[in-house]
């Protein structure tokens, strides 16, 4: 970001771990830097927009699969994904089956308390402002020692180098996958490059 001329502002986490806490504090940075002259605030959380810009995500799944799929399980942060690709599959196949995913030490979807969790982009501690709870089937809770896990097995194994949200994907996506049994179609999504967690424990010499 700083290689194209961004001006990085740093909020303060515990130790790297993501709360409702750090989440709202770089709301309200976010928030009050737009107030300056030359600053726009993207404001993610309750930008309408972003959900239709998933739609397209979703077409070219329904048509890369050949209409194939039966369920997409998909990790939350704003629920912007999951609802746009999500709802252009509906439009194929009403009776698809879509599966949220959020960190097991903060599961606020399922109604659990708000916590502590290193999955980085998801669970933000409290329910995104445009999240639709009817247009979600299930919810599978992951912990961050899974996703990561997983985020190494992916790149071991298959040779997709991912990161910790794209972990707790795949877990959540195999546990569908093995609930529907022989003959279904699970589609996921590899969110990010593991690049970008060479820095952390993820990927860390000798896990």
């Amino acid at each position: 970001m700083e290689a194209f001329g961004a001006h990085i502002t740093d909020v303060p986490s515990d130790q790297g771990s993501i709360t409702e806490r750090l989440i709202k504090g770089m709301i309200a940075k976010a928030a009050e830097l737009s107030k300056r002259p030359g600053y726009w605030w993207v404001d993610q959380l309750n930008n309408h927009d972003a959900i239709g810009g998933y739609t397209a995500m979703g077409e070219e799944i329904w048509q890369q699969t050949d209409g194939e799929v039966d369920a997409f399980v998909h990790a939350v942060g704003t629920a912007h994904s999951i609802h746009g690709a999500g709802d252009a599959m509906r439009r194929h196949r009403p009776d698809l089956r879509i599966v949220a995913v959020e960190p097991a030490e903060s599961a606020v979807l399922s109604g659990r308390p708000t916590g502590s969790h290193r999955i980085e982009g998801i669970g933000i501690g409290f329910l995104p402002p445009l999240w639709e709870p009817e247009k979600v089937d299930e919810i599978e809770i992951v912990g961050t020692e899974d996703a990561k896990a997983m985020a190494r097995r992916l790149a071991a194994e298959e040779g997709v180098f991912a990161g910790t949200s794209s972990g707790a994907n795949a877990v959540a996506a195999l546990r569908v996958a093995e609930r529907l049994g022989p003959g279904h179609t699970v589609v996921t999504i590899v969110v990010d490059s593991g690049l970008r967690y060479l820095s952390t424990d993820v990927y860390a010499p000798g896990i």
